[in-house]
């Protein structure tokens, strides 16, 4: 075989790409001649993403306030039918009205995440009522810092109670009816503290970076069986629990963040209806950090 020159080359390549265009445009026009309208018909079922999570049950623990209560309104404007859990009865009214007067439907139950019997409970009666669950966002989570060495033995098992075996409770508790339903989206609350530490908070980093744990190893197990498993991971947060942080230390905050502000709880609701949606069909098992790029 004789080598070919680069200006040889060159022509062959031109003469196979117009070769192609011609060959696609005659296929257009006999495509368009037919009254094939392929192209047409997938603009047309573009999900709207205001409504992304049509009629989707979606139970969010921890919903009557910062995070939670963002991302129950965000589910809200999407579409959701929203379940709020929470351990306060005021809280939880407060934030079923607010979602109801998004146009949602909505439904509250006072919850303890410790509480096993409880959970099972809220899970048979929002399966007997809306007949499946779809989403559940493991959002509550409590902390009660201190170093180490003055760390009390009721402090770590506290935060772990609520934080960890919290998680493993009501994922446990929605996995059957995910399962038997052949699809559902399991969201956990993790943070940045469980995927680099920080001062003081031995019992927090410790449960969140438990949580990154469960979902890793949920999301082999559920996977194949139609659900999927996800941890979001959220930076520096500006919500209620900062009320009384100093300023000189949420500027100390800041500044370890490359967009020099902390997030919303808005951005983290974000996140989470993106991963509980259709849109995210083939995330599993991941774990997505929420933080400006926050570097320790």
């Amino acid at each position: 075989m004789q080598p070919i020159s680069d200006a040889g080359y060159s022509k062959k390549l031109n003469d196979s790409l117009r070769s192609a265009a011609h060959a696609s445009d005659a296929a257009q026009q006999s495509d368009a001649a037919a009254g094939y309208t392929g192209r047409l018909t997938l603009q047309q079922t573009t999900m709207n993403p205001a409504h992304r999570l049509e009629g989707k049950v979606s139970l969010i623990t921890g919903a009557a306030q910062g995070i939670g209560l963002a991302t129950a309104l965000k589910f809200a404007r999407e579409g959701a039918i929203v379940i709020v859990c929470d351990i306060k009865q005021a809280g939880v009214d407060d934030a079923v009205q607010q979602c109801q007067a998004l146009g949602a439907k909505a439904a509250g139950y006072v919850l303890n995440v410790t509480d096993r019997a409880a959970i099972d409970l809220v899970v048979a009666k929002v399966k007997a009522d809306f007949g499946r669950i779809d989403v559940l966002v493991n959002n509550a989570g409590i902390t009660q810092d201190a170093r180490l060495q003055k760390m009390t033995i009721e402090q770590f098992d506290r935060v772990i109670d609520v934080n960890l075996r919290g998680v493993f409770h009501c994922a446990q508790a929605v996995a059957d009816v995910m399962v038997a339903q052949g699809s559902g989206v399991i969201l956990n609350a993790s943070s940045v503290v469980g995927i680099y530490g920080n001062f003081g908070q031995t019992n927090y980093a410790a449960s969140k970076f438990g949580v990154i744990g469960f979902t890793k190893t949920w999301s082999r197990e559920l996977g194949p069986k139609g659900v999927r498993v996800n941890a979001v991971a959220p930076g520096f947060i500006a919500t209620p629990i900062l009320a009384t942080v100093p300023d000189k230390v949420l500027d100390e905050m800041k500044a370890r963040v490359p967009l020099h502000r902390l997030g919303t709880a808005e951005e983290i609701a974000n996140v989470y209806a993106f991963l509980a949606s259709d849109e995210a069909s083939y995330i599993n098992g991941a774990v997505i950090e929420v933080s400006g790029g926050m570097s320790v």
